[in-house]
């Protein structure tokens, strides 16, 4: 019963080495895991900084996880495969297989892959975040409320909530993007002295920088332009000031309430169309017998 003994002896010798590829492909596979999940943790925070923190908290949370989430299970199927491998399964068929159902699955699910790589790239390169007000392909805008990998819920002025898939986005209008900037037109008769309009508008400048909230909205005081267009019954003047992101309607809206009362209290026209009506009977009586 020699010959049983050794082949008692191999197996038992099979059995332990396999037993411990085993083991070092768990350790190693356990420890990459964790490894990973700290790399990932760094480079979120790293891609995060300079940020508000709700955005860097989200950007970071949700980069974390998906290169974590991606990593381990490459990590995980390729120590799956070594173990089978080392048990003696042929892995031909099997990785054949894995290969149809992958490419079905990605026929089938392109749509959403797209969604998915799109909404990484969005989070990555920090294209917006929740809190921003954007406007997607020219076509829908409002502020930004939910933000995932698959899909971007922004809510508009009038309370609509729109849902855009992160792989149908072409073009992205981010209005609240470190810094922001006011556009103030006011219109004046062409009567009025350049000069004079010049120093009104001035004076509104100055006062609203040193106003204590208005003032807070704004990194300067508003700079005059000049004249921007010579209408058909008005000249336009053009009022600019860089502010704080969001803040650019607010600034505009308050600028235009100093403008019109500085104007009124200067005895500056803002002209506006008039229309003179004729009734029929007295253009007859105005006629000559």
């Amino acid at each position: 019963m020699e010959w049983w003994e050794t082949v008692q002896d191999l197996w038992d010798v099979w059995i332990i080495q396999t037993a411990i590829q085993i083991a070092l492909v768990l350790i190693v596979a356990f420890i990459l895991t964790r490894l990973l999940r700290r790399v990932t943790t760094k480079v979120g925070n790293k891609v995060s900084k300079d940020t508000t923190p709700m955005r860097a908290l989200q950007r970071t949370e949700t980069l974390t996880r998906v290169l974590s989430s991606a990593g381990i299970v490459v990590i995980w199927v390729l120590g799956t495969f070594y173990i089978l491998g080392a048990l003696g399964t042929n892995l031909g068929p099997l990785l054949a297989s894995v290969g149809i159902l992958g490419l079905a699955i990605g026929f089938g699910a392109q749509n959403l892959v797209r969604d998915v790589v799109s909404g990484f790239f969005i989070l990555l390169e920090d294209q917006y975040g929740v809190g921003d007000i954007i406007e997607i392909n020219q076509v829908a805008s409002g502020k930004v409320e939910t933000l995932t990998l698959r899909v971007t819920g922004m809510r508009a002025l009038d309370g609509t909530m729109h849902f855009v898939a992160n792989g149908e986005i072409t073009h992205i209008a981010n209005r609240s993007k470190d810094w922001a900037r006011a556009v103030v037109d006011v219109g004046v008769a062409y009567r009025e002295n350049s000069d004079k309009v010049r120093r009104t508008l001035e004076k509104v400048a100055l006062t609203s920088k040193e106003e204590l909230e208005l003032g807070k909205a704004m990194y300067a005081e508003p700079e005059i332009l000049g004249v921007e267009l010579l209408g058909e019954y008005e000249v336009t003047w053009r009022v600019v000031v860089d502010t704080k992101p969001g803040k650019q309607w607010e600034v505009g809206r308050a600028l235009r309430e100093r403008i019109k009362a500085a104007f009124d209290e200067d005895g500056i026209e803002i002209p506006f169309p008039h229309q003179v009506m004729i009734s029929a009977d007295e253009n007859f009586a105005r006629t000559p017998a």
